[in-house]
């Protein structure tokens, strides 16, 4: 039984830090309210893109508990989990767009890292975070834009 949660755990944990991190931002957001660059998509895109995300990472770091030794992959993995929740609150909630923009091009270095590392171990975990590292240099794209436009 303990097992059986100890995987859902690794599964699910991305989701619910992100859920955790969307209250936390919530309240803030005036993304709406700020001149975007083109290809914006509307904000209703967001959850549902970043919810497939943290499933699908969820599942690649499941993968990888599956195999021997993986401590690095472990530290990258859990690093840019929470790179990726602070970015969040740094740019909805502080509005520090500048900074935004640093945070993000460190959370792209480290999930490229990561995929590197995953894929090493298991070709198909790996494989489960193209589309995350493609919504992160959209996201890197939008975050500079931003900044620029705003």
């Amino acid at each position: 039984f303990m097992k059986i949660v100890k995987n859902l755990f690794y599964i699910f944990l991305p989701l619910i830090i992100g859920i955790v991190v969307g209250l936390i931002t919530e309240p803030s957001v005036g993304y709406s309210n700020l001149v975007k660059p083109p290809l914006s998509p509307p904000g209703i895109l967001f959850p549902i893109v970043w919810s497939i995300i943290y499933l699908l990472m969820g599942v690649s770091y499941f993968l990888i508990k599956k195999e021997k030794n993986t401590a690095l992959e472990s530290i990258v993995y859990y690093t840019q989990l929470f790179v990726n929740a602070l970015w969040s609150i740094i740019f909805f909630n502080l509005e520090w767009y500048f900074f935004a923009i640093i945070w993000i091009i460190l959370l792209d270095i480290l999930v490229a890292v990561m995929i590197y590392l995953f894929y090493r171990k298991n070709k198909i975990s790996g494989y489960l975070n193209i589309l995350y590292a493609l919504w992160l240099i959209f996201a890197t794209y939008l975050t500079i834009g931003i900044y620029i436009l705003n």
